[in-house]
């Protein structure tokens, strides 16, 4: 092909998605015909501005809807598409970077919700009790909240020296909903919302479905930069900034004192309100104050049971200035649908018999064992881990790229996270890691294997790797 450029105008979402949509769409126009050879990656990327990185992810996707074919050597090809049977065939799902259903058969490094410790019998007789003491709470919608949901998340929100008061607590069907409740709560339509270039960006995805718009604020290594955030501020005015400020996902990065005390000081004076999730702090002995301990009138703090006790009984709380208390409620109920009676009992009752930190203390420990094989299988390579926390951030050596080895791992049957999956925004910065969660895998052997797997991926460098484009 000799005068084709992709348009990548229309679409929305990654760049190398936009290429692929575009391609197919051309292919299913006949503008590019069957058996047509697609230009080089390095041509491509050069000729759009980009990086061969993300076209490479952009023709894999191809493969992966059944477009093209790669020999070594030759280049991608299209292949001939049957009319009849394409539309039976649609592409497949995928949320950000990753597939809303997992492919059947590959590991799952690319989760960390807490592990399976045997608390499945626990939550059972928990449930078991509750249906029968209210069975018709169960059969109702939610109005009321008793007194225990709100003193369980007091409990399980404080951490060091932070001691939510029970009035201060907003039940939650989980963190993630917590965080959107207060978003939705606190901004309107067109408001800036203030993240790192790399954290938890389901949260910079969920706000931008709302209306809202993502401003982002540069890192060093010791987390947010408080004079790029003070510029932010001046610049954009953000209404809220959501961060983790202890072992922050997915580089586990925690702020120093000084740091949490400069971010508190931009934020009052810019009158910005911070939402602090500490979901994965929870699972840490970080003795470093909360933010919220530093700027208490305008920081939201979010947590649940997640990551700690089950991700499936969606347990989550955030404490909030009193005066906000009321409109993230009914955020809440509005973009929840409202909090299940079973659920939000669950979550309280295993937190107020101390079953939740007894689950949390025996996955901690199931994690700490999980790590020592990371560190162990890894050694000599650059990568960040804590024995209590489910995931490990690995820097790449040359020549990998963070979604060429998140593509090797899918091939060789273990799905991780690059470092697109966390970007919050459209950003130049690269950061060549990709994150490998170890919490998921049944047993400790099945985390040995895919560690195993990652390790001889970095010994064999791309010499041992292949994308056939």
């Amino acid at each position: 092909m000799t005068n084709w450029l992709p348009d990548l105008t229309a679409g929305s979402g990654p760049l190398y998605q936009r290429l692929a949509d575009s391609i197919e769409s051309d292919i299913d126009r006949g503008v590019i015909d069957a058996g047509a050879k697609l230009p080089p990656q390095r041509d491509l990327a050069y000729d759009i501005g980009t990086t061969v990185g993300t076209v490479g992810r952009a023709y894999q996707l191809l493969r992966e809807r059944g477009l093209v074919s790669g020999e070594v050597g030759r280049g991608t090809y299209v292949l001939a598409q049957q009319s009849e049977t394409k539309s039976d065939l649609p592409p497949p799902d995928v949320q950000g970077t990753r597939f809303i259903d997992a492919p059947i058969g590959k590991l799952r490094f690319d989760s960390t919700a807490a592990p399976d410790i045997g608390q499945g019998a626990i939550i059972a007789e928990v449930l078991s009790r509750i249906a029968q003491e209210h069975p018709y709470d169960i059969s109702s919608y939610t109005r009321d909240f008793p007194a225990r949901w709100y003193e369980a998340g007091a409990r399980w929100l404080s951490r060091n020296s932070f001691r939510p008061a029970a009035d201060a607590i907003v039940p939650t069907l989980g963190t993630h909903a917590a965080v959107m409740a207060a978003i939705a709560a606190l901004t309107t339509p067109g408001d800036y919302v203030a993240f790192e270039h790399l954290t938890y960006s389901q949260i910079s995805r969920s706000a931008g479905l709302i209306g809202r718009r993502t401003a982002l604020v540069a890192s060093d290594e010791g987390g947010i930069d408080p004079d790029d955030f003070e510029r932010v501020c001046a610049q954009k005015h953000p209404k809220m900034m959501f961060l983790m400020p202890t072992a922050k996902n997915p580089t586990l990065v925690t702020h120093s004192a000084d740091r949490r005390q400069a971010i508190a000081r931009v934020a009052r004076e810019y009158n910005v309100v911070l939402i602090e999730d500490d979901l994965y702090g929870d699972l840490t002995d970080d003795p470093t104050p909360l933010l919220a301990e530093y700027a208490p009138e305008r920081t939201i703090v979010a947590g649940g049971l997640s990551k700690s006790v089950a991700a499936g009984v969606r347990g989550g709380w955030l404490a909030c200035p009193p005066a906000y208390r009321h409109r993230i409620r009914v955020a809440h109920k509005m973009m929840t649908g409202g909090l299940p009676f079973l659920l939000a009992e669950v979550g309280s009752r295993l937190v107020l018999s101390g079953q939740a930190s007894d689950i949390r203390k025996r996955c901690i420990a199931e994690i700490g064992a999980r790590i020592a094989i990371v560190r162990e299988t890894l050694s000599g390579f650059e990568f960040r881990a804590k024995d209590s926390v489910p995931f490990v951030w690995l820097t790449l050596p040359d020549p990998w790229l963070s979604g060429t080895f998140k593509n090797a791992c899918l091939e060789h049957g273990v799905l991780i996270d690059d470092e697109d999956e966390f970007k919050a925004g459209r950003s130049e910065q690269v950061f060549h890691g990709v994150r490998f969660g170890v919490s998921q895998p049944r047993q400790g052997k099945d985390v040995a294997g895919g560690v195993a797997v990652i390790r001889r991926l970095l010994d064999e460098g791309r010499a041992g790797y292949d994308s056939f484009s």
